[in-house]
């Protein structure tokens, strides 16, 4: 589950067992966040995280960032930094001071951030619109999604959609344990500039790094 909260964040995705066939209204939604996300050029966004057990107790918050660039992204979370160039993957650890280096999956199954922000949805998940709700002075449209590989570590997902903006506010994913992980979008910054040299982990910035190369 922590590769799955770490890549996904967010952006991490249904419905009813009656019903073996997709909402048009949910897909209608998801086609126009994930249209808007590919006019962006780049993206930086904050978000905050939170683990529930099944009771809703709070077990757990914290904060993170995420920079995205065609191909490229960086996730700085929670102790951890994970660097991707299009290429290779970086999976820097801070309390250990250790950096694991390994190829980014040539034949497309790694679920990266941006596949978390477009079509992801069409093939392995079905999904309703349960409707709307109001956050503040936010509309939000909501999606449940629920994984067609019963397989999965999780059997739900609700995405709250911004319906003015046409992006994702948050994502709850409900794992099969019980525990339940929402990440919530608390600022979103596109179109800036960001130098490729971000995406890439630079061992002397980090002195005394453990490397252990997987490639």
């Amino acid at each position: 589950m922590k590769h799955l909260i770490i890549t996904l964040f967010i952006s991490a995705l249904a419905i009813p067992a009656i019903s073996q066939k997709s909402d048009p209204a949910a897909k209608a939604v998801l086609d126009a966040v994930s249209a808007k996300f590919k006019t962006f050029t780049t993206v930086q966004a904050t978000f905050s995280y939170k683990v529930e057990n099944a009771s809703g107790k709070t077990l757990s918050s914290k904060t993170g960032t995420i920079w995205m660039k065609g191909t490229k992204y960086k996730v700085s979370f929670g102790g951890q930094e994970i660097f991707c160039n299009g290429t290779t993957v970086w999976n820097y650890d801070k309390l250990a001071n250790e950096v694991t280096i390994s190829k980014l999956d040539a034949n497309g199954s790694t679920i990266t951030p941006q596949k978390l922000f477009t079509n992801f949805y069409d093939k392995d998940f079905r999904y309703i619109l349960n409707g709307d709700k109001k956050v503040g002075t936010k509309t939000l449209q909501e999606i449940e999604l629920t994984p067609i590989d019963k397989s999965k570590p999780f059997h739900k997902v609700y995405v709250l959609v911004d319906k003015n903006a046409k992006t994702i506010y948050s994502t709850k994913v409900l794992e099969n344990a019980g525990n339940r992980y929402t990440y919530t979008v608390s600022t979103m910054k596109t179109n800036a500039a960001i130098a490729d040299t971000q995406f890439t982990f630079d061992k002397k910035k980090y002195p005394g790094v453990e490397e252990v190369d997987l490639q």
